[in-house]
């Protein structure tokens, strides 16, 4: 039975992006171990019958010497276990991956470059770090095939150096279209929500800026994620308290039950700078939830204006406060919105398209 290790920063992301692929991967007759650090989900992952090992992977910091050390570490994991394939998702476990598999030795890798991360969201941040993720990927990823979810990534990585010839589009990590199912929309006044990690980079300030503007509208603006501590944009939990107590927002905090929460909201906006393909969309879109997003990559490649939603500039309140108020005026765009949202996902994004597409690629690159 061939191995396959399923390698990401943190158990809860395997849990919500990748454990149906895990599943499928044995199913499909790999053996399938998920190299994660652990916390609070590994009796879900072990559950469903994947096994797990504990790897301590930092998310914040990018000291060579610290990600030198863990690719040691795991290069010592993948000599012992000796996989048949290694899958590293998003950008640190690719980097740190990348460089353990060619201490190990082992030819067979997937890099999934999930989105370009921080780093590439902000040009003003840490540009000398950039710079050097920018010449070492080339190399990094000059083994295996790379992952990416849309076309500007793609682009992104070819200008670093790295040959077409090593990149594959697949388009995200795929939307349950059962689960995540049409409803009613809600009694009640409109709900517009925002649902993701608590960061600046996924556009929460700007949200709560246009949620200010339109306070006479009468919709409830609706705040759905963690702070999360690893990132450097994080939002603190004190100022999501100020605006929650200022009334501006609600803040439900983090949950699990996303295709409940989905349903109660009537417009789904994910404001953010730069993503590979935000999963949260193809939920609501699933949902036949009308979407705003920007113009961003990733966000587009979701999101396309005038269809299944409304696409704004990158850092615009203002531009965003129109889009809301337009849908918020026009039930019936909506609903036409949200039709089109889940004619595409059943089409494009569902789970069992992407699923199909990445066991393929776990053949290409063992053959």
């Amino acid at each position: 039975m061939p191995k396959l290790l399923l390698v990401v920063s943190e158990d809860w992301y395997l849990v919500s992006h990748r454990l149906a692929l895990g599943v499928a991967a044995q199913a499909a007759g790999y053996q399938v171990t998920v190299v994660t650090r652990l916390g609070a989900q590994r009796a879900q992952i072990e559950a469903a019958g994947l096994r797990v090992l504990s790897f301590e992977m930092a998310r914040r910091g990018l000291n060579p010497i610290g990600l030198l050390r863990e690719a040691l570490a795991l290069a010592r994991i993948y000599r012992r276990e000796r996989p048949d394939v290694v899958h590293h998702v998003a950008l640190r476990p690719v980097v740190v991956g990348a460089l353990a598999a060619r201490l190990a030795g082992v030819r067979a890798v997937v890099s999934a470059v999930t989105g370009m991360g921080f780093l590439f969201a902000d040009h003003a941040r840490l540009p000398w770090v950039r710079r050097a993720v920018q010449r070492a990927l080339p190399w990094l990823l000059g083994r295996g095939l790379t992952l990416v979810q849309n076309d500007d990534d793609a682009r992104s990585l070819q200008g670093f150096g790295l040959a077409a010839s090593r990149l594959r589009l697949i388009a995200g990590a795929g939307v349950d279209t059962d689960r995540f199912a049409p409803s009613p929309v809600p009694e009640g006044p409109p709900v517009v929500l925002l649902a993701a990690r608590m960061l600046r980079d996924k556009g929460v300030c700007e949200f709560v800026a246009a949620a200010h503007a339109l306070r006479a509208s009468g919709a409830r603006f609706v705040l759905v994620g963690a702070p999360d501590p690893d990132n450097p944009a994080t939002i603190q939990r004190t100022e999501l308290e100020q605006w929650v107590a200022a009334g501006v927002v609600e803040w439900w905090g983090q949950r699990t039950d996303m295709a409940a929460v989905l349903q109660q909201a009537h417009i789904v906006c994910l404001p953010s700078y730069r993503e590979g393909l935000p999963k949260v969309l193809l939920e609501a879109m699933a949902c036949s939830r009308p979407c705003i997003s920007t113009v961003a990559p990733g966000c587009r490649d979701a999101v396309r204006h005038g269809d299944n939603g409304l696409l704004v500039p990158v850092k615009d309140a203002v531009a965003l406060a129109a889009a809301i108020q337009q849908l918020l005026d026009d039930p019936q765009l909506r609903q036409r919105m949200g039709a089109r949202g889940r004619a595409r996902a059943l089409a494009e994004f569902s789970q069992e398209r992407v699923i199909d597409a990445t066991l393929a690629l776990y053949a290409q690159v063992r053959s």
